[in-house]
């Protein structure tokens, strides 16, 4: 994702209470950062947080740690969550600024993530990229480390071929395949579903949004 800098973002982001700035450290214990035992999701590749500011708002019983690897997305994203909020006490979401890639660094089986949100990741359609994509086996397995048993992986795409792979990627690495669709548009009840900035500008163009669940069992 291409972003213009902002000046203001990483002051902004640095002074966020809702800004994790040394997320190796917490390891294992993200329950006492959130200081309950509520369930937490991930999100990974947060963007500018559309999804996560309004899911962390429907839902005030559920965590979110939000992850992108950008200060100024980020700074973005924090003041589309505050203004979400309305400047309302932020309890339930964080923002981390780190490398997926290097993820199990951070989280680990203790801190029992529930689930995983991946929406519409860079596609790295070329054959040398494609290890780089979210849902490769390679990162698949990493997320196996923290991930509880029978949690869940939402995913949605715009890229068939993405999608198309992955399928592949998710049942190589053992997770169970357990609802696809091909027009996220055409099955409203397929979930509970955050339409984000980019899922608006797809539909709009005409283009079907893949979206999947997959369990680890």
């Amino acid at each position: 994702m291409r972003i213009r800098n902002k000046p203001w973002a990483k002051e902004e982001l640095e002074l966020s209470e809702i800004y994790v700035k040394n997320p190796e450290e917490i390891k294992g214990k993200w329950k006492e950062q959130f200081k309950n035992n509520n369930p937490i999701y991930l999100e990974l590749g947060c963007g500018k947080g559309y999804f996560v500011k309004k899911a962390g708002f429907q839902n005030p019983e559920i965590n979110y740690i939000a992850i992108d690897l950008i200060d100024t997305i980020l700074g973005v994203a924090n003041r589309n969550i505050q203004e979400e909020f309305e400047n309302k006490k932020i309890t339930n979401i964080l923002l981390v600024r780190y490398d997926v890639e290097a993820i199990n660094n951070i989280l680990d089986k203790s801190d029992d993530i529930e689930r995983i949100y991946i929406n519409f990741c860079n596609p790295w359609p070329k054959p040398r990229h494609k290890k780089r994509r979210l849902t490769h086996t390679r990162q698949l397995e990493k997320y196996k480390q923290f991930l509880k048993k029978n949690g869940e992986i939402y995913f949605k795409t715009d890229d068939d071929g993405l999608f198309k792979e992955s399928l592949e990627y998710f049942e190589e690495v053992g997770f169970k395949i357990t609802k696809i669709t091909y027009d996220l548009n055409e099955e409203p009840n397929f979930w509970d579903n955050i339409e984000t900035e980019h899922e608006i500008k797809f539909k709009n163009e005409g283009i079907k949004i893949k979206a999947g669940i997959f369990r680890l069992s």
